[in-house]
Formats: C-alpha cells, sequence, structure tokens
C-alpha cells in the first residue's frame, strides 16, 4: 500500500504506540484522524502533529471505543472530513485485572466494533476503496500470562479473531486486509500498570518486564508501516520483542 494520501483511523491514537503510529503515518503523507478519550491529550497530541505537518493533515474525535454510538460517529466524521478511510488501526487497551469486565470491554469488545465499522467503510464490494484493518493483540495473544489472565485471554482473542476475517470467504471480494501486532512491552503508559494495583503479583511482573525487555514506540510504528506497505501480508501476525525484533508467527 502506498501510504501517500491515505486516511487512517486510529483508536487510542493519543499517546503511546497509537500516537507512534500517526506520526509514522503523517511522516509519509498519509492523514490520520486520532481519537481517544482523553480531550486534553488528544487535543495536545494534534496540536503537535499540525505544528510538524501543516494544516488539514490531522483530526482530533472525542472517542470512548466502549460505546457503538460515539464509534460510529468517529467514523462519520472521519469520513465527512477526509472524503474517505483507508486505514483502522484498533489500538486502544488497558492492561486492569481488577476492572476486569472494562478491560474486556476496551481490548476485546472495542476491537470488533472498530473492525466491524472498518469493514464497513472500506470494502470495494459496497463502495469503500478497499485498505487495511491492523488490530493490535500483544505477546501476551501467543503466550499465557500468570499475573495478567484477563489481559491475556483478550489478545488471544484478538489474534483469533483478526486471523478469522483474514480467512473470510468474502476477504478477497472486499478488498481488505487484516493484520495483528503483537509486542511485548514497549514504552507506554501501559506498562506502569504494574504499578497501581491494575494486576496480580506485580513484582513478578516488573521482574519480568525488565528480563524480557522494553522496546521503543518508534521501533513499533515503524514495523507497523512496513505490515501496512506489504499488499501480500493479509493475515499476518507480526510478533515485536526486544530481543528478537520482528518475527512473523
Amino acid at each position: 500500500m502506498q501510504l501517500t494520501g491515505k486516511v487512517a483511523l486510529v483508536t487510542g491514537g493519543a499517546q503511546g504506540i497509537g500516537k507512534g503510529l500517526c506520526e509514522a503515518l503523517l511522516k509519509k503523507g498519509a492523514k490520520v484522524c486520532v481519537t481517544d478519550l482523553n480531550p486534553e491529550q488528544g487535543e495536545t497530541t494534534v496540536k503537535e502533529f499540525t505544528s510538524q505537518h501543516g494544516d488539514g493533515k490531522a483530526i482530533f474525535i472525542q472517542c470512548d471505543v466502549t460505546s457503538q454510538e460515539q464509534m460510529d460517529s468517529a467514523f462519520s466524521k472521519c469520513k465527512e472530513t477526509f472524503g474517505n478511510i483507508d486505514i483502522v488501526c484498533n489500538n486502544a487497551g488497558l492492561g486492569h485485572e481488577i476492572k476486569w469486565e472494562l478491560t474486556v470491554d476496551i481490548n476485546l469488545k472495542g476491537v470488533i466494533r472498530g473492525t466491524l465499522l472498518g469493514i464497513q467503510y472500506l470494502r470495494k464490494d459496497k463502495g469503500g476503496k478497499g485498505g487495511a484493518v491492523i488490530n493490535m493483540s500483544s505477546s501476551a495473544g501467543l503466550t499465557p500470562v500468570p499475573f495478567a489472565p484477563v489481559y491475556c485471554a483478550t489478545k488471544h482473542a484478538v489474534l483469533g479473531f483478526t486471523k478469522s476475517w483474514a480467512l473470510h470467504p468474502d476477504q478477497e471480494a472486499m478488498g481488505v486486509r487484516f493484520l495483528t501486532v503483537c509486542p511485548s512491552f514497549v514504552e507506554t503508559p501501559l506498562i506502569h500498570c504494574t504499578d497501581h494495583g491494575e494486576m496480580y503479583h506485580p513484582d513478578k511482573a516488573r521482574q519480568f518486564m525488565q528480563k524480557t525487555g522494553i522496546m521503543s514506540v518508534d521501533f513499533v510504528a515503524d514495523s507497523m508501516i512496513k505490515l501496512l506497505e506489504d499488499d501480500t501480508n493479509n493475515g499476518a501476525v507480526m510478533k515485536l520483542t526486544k530481543a528478537s525484533g520482528v518475527e512473523f508467527k
């Protein structure tokens, strides 16, 4: 996929991996719709993007991925502003084992909502121009995580959901690729959930994190750009780790 001129909607795009991906897309000449629950952070992020890349390249829409109404509105506003949607990145995530229902609502239901809307807006056989849906799983979607079983379950589910759409009988007619990214620990606010009583045995989680290593947002974002640019990789599952870099599963 040639990214110049393309339009991407990114959930959880105001910080962390979402912000990094938006920045990388802008550098490639794409336009971005940053959606996020946090309006202050979202507006600040888009101001940064505008100062660096010029007017009309990025917009912010406040959106809670647990709300179908707000998701519907975000997609509609994105298309109304930019005329099309080519890429959907379902990135918004939470790592809270105690508020486990909210974790499921964001990590899984939010991804499902975003994917189904992405299909609706992108599919060629229904008037779209095709494109890609890229869903954020985790290395926790590939292996058990004893100190975060709910988070782990959601990420396994995202992986199975996305791979299933990649094999859907209508995939070729839709012209939509379905991609999954499975990073290990990344320097984002999410890794600090070990500090706030949000998971079991946070001491063991921190030890495992230090042993595994923490990747930069830029590395993850640049890897995602390469994934998007390769039109042959429908169904690809990209694993990212500090030790091994990029692997495909």
